[in-house]
């Protein structure tokens, strides 16, 4: 039975990772190590591997989140100055969700998403 899924993204400093996930975003450190971070929120964990070649405006890592209260997490996210994607604002989606979207210093792009059903 599959219970959880952790996403692995790239990240080339880990100090930038590190900072933008607990400082902007708010998650814990769940673990460091060499070349390995990983963060936590709530009931998700998102994990990073050291890629120090990693091109940012070729990296194509994206992971959803889905969450509850999205406005109260879309205006904390901009009362502390995080920067949203220029195409990410909060809108609903003719799929049903309500979203916004924001890039990481590696450029992975995290979709935040709630029902709107």
């Amino acid at each position: 039975m599959l219970t959880n899924i952790n996403p692995k993204l790239p990240m080339r400093e880990k100090k930038l990772t590190k900072d933008f996930y607990i400082n902007h975003l708010h998650f814990e450190l769940l673990g460091e190590y060499d070349k390995y971070l990983i963060v936590g929120k709530d009931k998700i964990e998102i994990h990073f591997f050291e890629f120090k070649g990693l091109d940012p405006q070729e990296n194509y890592g994206q992971v959803y989140i889905r969450t509850d209260k999205i406005e109260n997490l879309y205006q904390s996210l901009l009362d502390n100055n995080t920067n949203i994607h220029p195409n990410g604002s909060l809108e609903v989606k003719p799929w049903g969700q309500k979203e916004f979207s924001l890039l990481d210093p590696d450029n992975n792009l995290l979709t935040f998403g709630e029902s709107m059903k």
